[in-house]
């Protein structure tokens, strides 16, 4: 059985969609609670939107200190989740990066981005941000974590390969749950008129 592309799209979708009701932040807790130790890195629980910061399909500038040049090129995983300090306003020394299966994606594909991913930020590297975050410092990490979202139509052998090169993912039946995870949260927090 393969990913439909309707699902990998809707994913993308609702987890870089800064315009709707529900702020991406909340998107992202939501996905993180999916893997608690993820989730327990988020600098305030209570400061979402000054704590979390998603890139969709992120871009990085990597500089080689040798010849002084930069390249800029855009990275093979799907979504950049960058923890800051609210009160500070820096970015933290971690960054998750987000792998939505493909469709049509095979676990060696899958395993190819995130080393990809790992060799280009092996460099002195900085993101390339939304003007609404231009004020963070977005230089590189000391550490970046990955985190697959596979769906009920990866192949076990998919998922089995991860847990055997012992890769942390959350298994998404649809866009629609964590959506509905999200609300719940971001309904929590609204005070009662």
């Amino acid at each position: 059985m393969t990913v439909h592309k309707s699902l990998y799209e809707a994913s993308l979708a609702e987890y870089t969609n800064h315009i709707s009701a529900i702020p991406t932040e909340r998107f992202a807790i939501a996905l993180l609670k999916q893997h608690r130790p993820y989730l327990e890195m988020i600098p305030s629980l209570r400061r979402p939107g000054e704590s979390v910061i998603t890139i969709p399909l992120p871009i990085v500038r990597i500089r080689d200190l040798e010849t002084k040049t930069s390249q800029t090129t855009s990275l093979p995983c799907d979504i950049a989740i960058i923890l800051c300090d609210p009160e500070w306003k820096i970015k933290t020394d971690v960054e998750i990066l987000i792998f939505i299966h493909r469709p049509h994606e095979d676990f060696s594909d899958l395993l190819t981005r995130w080393r990809q991913s790992q060799v280009w930020l092996d460099k002195e590297y900085e993101w390339i941000m939304h003007p609404r975050h231009s004020h963070i410092l977005s230089e590189g990490a000391n550490t970046i974590y990955p985190l697959f979202i596979v769906f009920n139509q990866t192949s076990e052998q998919i998922q089995r390969g991860l847990i055997g090169a012992e890769l942390p993912f959350v298994l998404q039946t649809t866009p629609s749950v964590v959506e509905e995870e999200a609300t719940e949260s971001y309904s929590s927090k609204i005070p009662p008129v």
